[in-house]
């Protein structure tokens, strides 16, 4: 066991009464019942914490377990099954334009709410009302059909559906994100655009793994990261999106037993949970750390009960760390770290004096590391350890804001071929993309829903980034502010020019060269990295030869298309059917043998984790495109980082049973692998 200390050492036996753990006889009143009666309030989309409105009654998993009513599972691997409540409305605007509890039936004869029309504001001109969204919007269950998940599989999931659901509450959440930044839908709205998606996506029955069980949850893999609590609910790895413990009920030889199947660690109580191994972990309930109520002593029921019960069953529970984000104060990002197992528990005295249950969990040997690598990248960045293999510590000399390390921890390479560092794609002074352009008249930032900025109108209306940077939508072209704009340099249409934010890393792999990864998660939609290098013309892409394409970045070439926007049967509203297809004015060939930056490093993967983004912004009155790289879903941090390198159109039209010139094989090693591209 790594790391053990006296932090995580149990107290003397003779110190607590165990008696009041291991003696105590499960509760029979614990069975969850999940409730769908027509009678329940409207839900009310507020924090997991509180303050909930006057006879708020929160649907699953906001819901707390009740007494009664429901079949107990009958074995370990099976669970009661339970019909999700349905979903009725968010808050909906009132004719005077202000906000207010939607209830079942008011105004529309199906039982939902009517669809309010945005009016844009009386100041804006016609050209304005052009790209007039409709900002205000309820979110509801509607008539349009949402495909792709099976009733066997929202019992029992695998690795492909688990990477659905996830791309897909992310595209909803960003989208209502993006609604809910714009100045028109601020005014009495609570921004928690993650539990709004969870509720849409349970409610149309966009889920997996409902079928609660111990142990592994088919399709999610040991340091898979979530980034909200309801990205655990719907893919069933911790079906509370408030509680810390999560458990079912079997029937033993006499009783019935509650048992923990999953708990997450974040913070809330007075956990230990620095060792890489072992956690302990502090029980729920007391109100310990409120300021709100009085705090008492912790009870032996719920989760702490299962917790117990787990302990003399020694089955094994699953274990979610949360760590703060560093790129979010108020944000935590969630590692799945795979099955644990109770091995001691006793009663401790809180930081508030009352008491609380303890429970000592131990790592089941033989798995993957989750926690222990980002332990291992903590102590690189804080230099108490120096990192393996490491050549230099800063491949781009300070051209970047972020410093890139090279690493080789496999063989006795020095490095790659040696080439001018560069952040950003050059132009030869010929080659200019489309005609004259002008920026916006912004004096501070550019801000969703001002349709007086030039740029916002560029993107149809749209402001294409959430408050935080993430991209919202692929479009055929992204534009943002440029050097001559007026608004700040902070402004938040500027993501692909302000640099990378994450710390990456150029590294050798066993059997591709050299890749690129991060020692930060990062989170679907944000910005990694420019394909920097020298535009070129493709007669000149040409002559330079076979050998060079290796580092060529070619914008005609046919890419497998896939869905990454928001659907159109997850919420509604008009016009969100955006193409997602790339569109630029002419073919863009970058070449980075000679010069270039990590974009380069990155390989080729059949499922890549990135995907290419065409972004323009004016320079000298001409508007230039580059590409720009965006994750298309969570990425662990230590993940290869890769992209789809496409195939030559001549490729894509020949006969796939002849052997073509300059393919090559694919050595991605994925599940969706084609066996070569070109």
């Amino acid at each position: 066991m790594e790391g053990g200390s006296g932090n995580n050492s149990v107290p003397p036996s003779s110190t607590f009464d165990k008696s009041r753990v291991l003696d105590v006889k499960p509760l029979r009143t614990l069975v969850p019942v999940f409730p769908n009666s027509p009678q329940n309030p409207p839900f009310v989309c507020a924090p997991p914490n509180g303050p909930f409105p006057a006879g708020f009654s929160p649907f699953y998993p906001f819901n707390g377990p009740h007494s009664a009513g429901t079949t107990v599972a009958p074995d370990l691997n099976q669970q009661q099954t339970h019909t999700p409540a349905p979903l009725r409305s968010f808050r909906a605007p009132e004719s005077n334009g202000n906000f207010s509890s939607a209830k079942s039936g008011d105004g529309s004869s199906d039982g939902r709410p009517k669809r309010a029309v945005g009016r844009p504001k009386a100041s804006a001109s016609a050209s304005q009302k052009k790209y007039k969204k409709d900002l205000d919007f309820t979110l509801s269950v509607s008539a349009n059909f949402v495909v792709g998940i099976s009733p066997a599989q929202r019992d029992d999931g695998d690795r492909e559906v688990v990477n659905n659901i996830m791309m897909r509450f992310d595209s909803l959440r960003r989208r209502i994100s993006q609604l809910e930044d714009s100045k028109e839908a601020t005014s009495g709205l609570i921004k928690r655009a993650d539990l709004k998606a969870g509720n849409v996506l349970m409610s149309k029955g966009v889920r997996t793994n409902m079928r609660k069980r111990i142990g592994v949850v088919p399709g999610v893999e040991i340091g898979d990261i979530f980034f909200f609590r309801m990205e655990m609910c719907v893919v069933g790895l911790h079906s509370q999106s408030m509680a810390g413990i999560d458990y079912m009920i079997v029937r033993g030889d006499v009783d019935e037993d509650p048992l923990a199947v999953s708990i997450v660690s974040s913070g809330g109580y007075d956990d230990e949970a620095e060792d890489r191994d072992v956690l302990i972990y502090s029980g729920q309930g007391g109100n310990a750390n409120s300021n709100k109520k009085e705090a008492a002593d912790q009870k032996l029921e719920r989760g702490n009960l299962a917790l117990e019960r787990s302990l003399h069953r020694a089955n094994e529970v699953r274990v979610i760390r949360g760590m703060k984000d560093s790129y979010n104060a108020a944000g935590r990002i969630y590692v799945y770290d795979g099955l644990y197992k109770i091995q001691e528990s006793w009663v401790d005295k809180g930081k508030s004096g009352c008491n609380i249950f303890k429970y000592k969990l131990a790592r089941v040997p033989g798995q993957p590391g989750a926690f222990s690598v980002w332990k291992s990248i903590q102590q690189w960045k804080e230099g108490i350890i120096t990192r393996a293999g490491l050549v230099l510590p800063d491949l781009t000399s300070g051209a970047e804001s972020q410093p890139v390390s090279l690493v080789n921890d496999v063989d006795e390479e020095k490095g790659p071929a040696y080439f001018t560092y560069v952040p950003t794609v050059k132009y030869v002074k010929s080659f200019k993309l489309s005609e004259p352009s002008y920026g916006c008249n912004c004096r501070t930032a550019c801000a969703q829903g001002d349709l007086n900025c030039s740029c916002i109108r560029k993107n149809g209306g749209d402001f294409p980034y959430t408050a935080n940077g993430v991209l919202v939508n692929r479009r055929p072209l992204v534009h943002e502010c440029g050097p001559t704009c007026p608004c700040i340099p902070s402004c938040k249409n500027r993501v692909s020019q302000t640099g990378f934010k994450v710390r990456l890393e150029v590294f050798k792999t066993k059997d591709r060269g050299w890749g690129l990864r991060s020692w930060d998660p990062i989170r679907g939609g944000t910005f990694i990295c420019e394909y920097a290098g020298e535009v070129i013309e493709k007669d000149k892409a040409k002559q330079d030869g076979e050998g060079d394409d290796d580092y060529i970045f070619d914008s005609t070439r046919a890419y497998e298309p896939f869905k990454w926007n928001c659907e159109s049967g997850l919420i509604e509203e008009d016009e969100n059917d955006i193409a997602e297809e790339p569109n630029i004015p002419s073919p863009l060939i970058i070449n980075a043998k000679n010069i270039g930056n990590v974009a380069r490093f990155m390989n080729h993967s059949c499922d890549p984790n990135a995907f290419w983004q065409p972004v323009a912004y004016e320079t000298n009155n001409e508007s230039y495109v580059h590409v720009a790289f965006f994750a298309m879903k969570h990425i662990p941090p230590m993940t290869e980082l890769t992209y789809d390198y496409g195939v030559s159109r001549s490729d894509e039209a020949a006969d796939d049973n002849n052997v073509r010139h300059g393919k090559k094989k694919c050595l991605c090693g994925s599940r969706k692998c084609r066996g070569s591209f070109a």
